[in-house]
């Protein structure tokens, strides 16, 4: 049976509606889900709420708060998942929505590709069925990543 995926028109709604299957955990700042696409495991992404376009439509504050929650995923990420480093990119340029990418970086990636934007990949690792999200092959990091950032809430804040 196909999963609809009438959701991805608005993630955002769907978040809200507790229908976006990528859902990981609320946040102070907003919604962090698994990524899409999983080729480098543990890509995260975090959208904000109140929903905003840019980062500067949000008061200090709540900017305060959306730097220090993409942190906490990173943390979580870096605990779990071993990188070298972790990216994070807010773009914007094809999604009006506030978002910011958590990417890790491995060790094991090509090395031309390690020092580039992960941007660089070819178009066919984003929409390869082979590393598209999946609760079978990626469910458990999901949920060891979901436990990692809880805890760490607690101490921030």
């Amino acid at each position: 049976m196909q999963v609809s995926e009438e959701w991805k028109k608005d993630r955002i709604a769907a978040y809200e509606k507790g229908e976006n299957p990528l859902a990981i955990v609320k946040m102070r700042s907003g919604f962090v889900g698994i990524g899409d696409t999983q080729f480098l495991p543990g890509y995260c992404v975090l959208t904000a709420l109140p929903k905003a376009n840019i980062l500067t439509e949000l008061t200090f504050k709540q900017r305060s708060e959306y730097l220090l929650d993409m942190s906490i995923i990173g943390e979580a990420i870096e605990y779990l998942c071993k990188p070298l480093r972790v990216n994070y990119s807010i773009y914007g340029n094809s999604d009006s929505y506030l978002h910011a990418h958590i990417f890790p970086r491995y060790e094991w990636e090509p090395e031309a590709r390690r020092k580039m934007p992960v941007w660089q990949y070819p178009k066919e690792m984003w929409s390869d069925p082979e590393h598209q999200f999946n609760d079978e092959q990626h469910g458990e990091m999901r949920e060891k990543i979901t436990r990692k950032i809880l805890e760490i809430m607690k101490d921030a804040y």
